[in-house]
């Protein structure tokens, strides 16, 4: 059974002028049990919008959204998100905002703090439970981001540029702590991201997305060992050769994007 699938999805939007903007068309998108999958494509393309439809923040305007074979109709408990904007309560210490999910769920104060620790030590942020997210660098608030997350043990976890904000220094750092806590619970993953290399660092399969109306141009296999320290992958000689393979496909999107736009601006 898959995680998730997308059968002949279609996504449209009304536009100011009575209109209709298509996101998505057409498209097809199957994420296994336990497995990472990152998705590219270029600007405006329809990418975080299918993240949307897996968690039940939208609804398709046409086909079949399906979790375990399960019409999603809302949002589910069972599923994470993490966005471009990490959502932590900037009135709350970091330990009150990871222990949060939890207590949301019925768990009492006492349980939910201890998990809270627990997985604040998991992302390296012991030390730091009574700070609040303006005494924390960006690096910081992504990981507490990430213990948000994972502390209620999503079955899915959709993620929408986490990183884009980071320095490239801490960008690898948090990538490589992603996947060590990844490896811990295993969820099925959809990671949204513009950065090429970020998706085959991270990834057992990368889908590239056409220029919108987006539908599912290619999909690749990454056959990259694991564990893998997102700072030395990169010079893996696999992973030039993905890179170069993968790119092939994804340029003509991006070349196809950037000439409509120069053409709207003209």
């Amino acid at each position: 059974m898959a995680a998730i699938e997308l059968r002949g999805v279609t996504k449209r939007f009304p536009t100011a002028d009575g209109g209709t903007y298509t996101a998505l068309k057409d498209l097809d998108l199957t994420v296994g049990e336990g497995e990472f999958c990152a998705v590219v494509g270029p600007t405006g393309c329809g990418k975080s919008t299918t993240l949307t439809l897996v968690s039940g923040l939208e609804q398709a305007s046409e086909g079949q959204v399906l979790v375990r074979d399960q019409p999603v109709t809302g949002i589910t408990p069972t599923t994470g998100f993490v966005f471009q904007q990490d959502a932590v309560f900037p009135w709350k210490t970091v330990l009150d905002n990871v222990s949060a999910g939890p207590a949301f769920r019925g768990v009492p104060k006492a349980d939910a703090r201890a998990q809270a620790r627990d997985w604040l030590r998991r992302v390296g942020l012991t030390g730091f439970e009574d700070r609040y997210p303006h005494q924390l660098s960006g690096g910081m608030r992504k990981r507490v981001a990430l213990a948000q997350s994972l502390i209620n043990q999503p079955d899915i976890l959709l993620m929408d540029e986490p990183f884009s904000a980071l320095d490239v220094q801490t960008r690898s750092i948090m990538s490589t702590e992603l996947l060590s806590l990844w490896d811990q619970t295993k969820p099925a993953v959809v990671f949204v991201t513009h950065d090429l290399e970020e998706a085959i660092a991270l990834a057992d399969k990368v889908v590239v997305l056409t220029a919108g109306p987006a539908t599912v141009k290619a999909e690749f296999g990454i056959d990259l060992p694991r564990p893998r320290i997102v700072q030395e992958i990169r010079f893996d000689p696999r992973f030039v050769a993905l890179y170069e393979h993968i790119w092939t496909a994804l340029r003509a999107e991006v070349e196809e994007a950037y000439a409509r736009s120069t053409a709207v601006a003209a």
